[in-house]
């Protein structure tokens, strides 16, 4: 791993998080939030007020991706693959990462998960998403990641990144990350290890207050 990673790999161990700053510059933050209007580009629109999510709304890209998100998704996912492979060793899942996304996507479109994951999410006044985890199949690869392409003081104010931890026997800790635009926060989607013990992580986003929010996120695996 190069020095960046090896930093990314400890955060992760040590919060279930880490930072990436300044993935997207800003010029491409704005080209990818501009998408969210092309409905050519998705398969999928989602009110979250029908369905008890939240409120906002986000959108799934359909297949093939923009090329700026499919080059995320590919480039991110082999250091990614190696530090959920340590971890699947830790928790004694029966699962090994490929370690490139197309041989991880072709065992998912195996398993019947053929349906792309990565979407845009936007949030406006009084919005907010409800904790949750993105799972979408029984194939489920363990770190995600979440890009704002907007720019908070600027764009829009509250709408922080919250994850909140459940450690057995425990009450739950909550914690805030502090994005830019353009940085990306990479996270457990749905468990992660703690001194050989599985933690359960949840996210989400707290309420908007003023200006609109736009996120991409990037899930590695395929949704049934």
């Amino acid at each position: 791993m190069s020095p960046e990673w090896t930093r990314i790999g400890t955060d992760l161990d040590a919060h279930g998080y880490a930072i990436l700053p300044r993935l997207v510059a800003p010029r491409d933050c704005a080209g990818l939030t501009a998408l969210y209007d092309d409905g050519e580009k998705f398969r999928k629109h989602i009110v979250m007020a029908r369905h008890g999510y939240g409120q906002g709304e986000y959108k799934y890209f359909g297949y093939p991706l923009p090329a700026p998100v499919q080059h995320l998704r590919t480039t991110l996912y082999p250091p990614l693959a190696r530090i959920a492979n340590e971890w699947a060793r830790a928790l004694s899942w029966a699962v090994t990462y490929p370690d490139n996304h197309q041989a991880w996507r072709d065992l998912c479109h195996a398993a019947g998960q053929t349906r792309p994951t990565p979407l845009l999410l936007r949030y406006g006044p009084g919005d907010f998403n409800c904790l949750h985890q993105d799972l979408y199949g029984d194939l489920v690869f363990p770190l995600q990641v979440a890009v704002l392409l907007s720019a908070p003081g600027a764009d829009f104010e509250g709408g922080e990144f919250v994850l909140v931890e459940q450690r057995p026997r425990q009450q739950s800790r909550a914690e805030v990350v502090p994005l830019q635009q353009g940085d990306a926060v990479v996270f457990a989607v749905n468990s992660r290890p703690v001194r050989g013990r599985r933690v359960v992580m949840r996210h989400g986003v707290s309420r908007i207050r003023t200006g609109s929010r736009h996120t991409l996120g990037i899930i590695f695996h395929d949704a049934a």
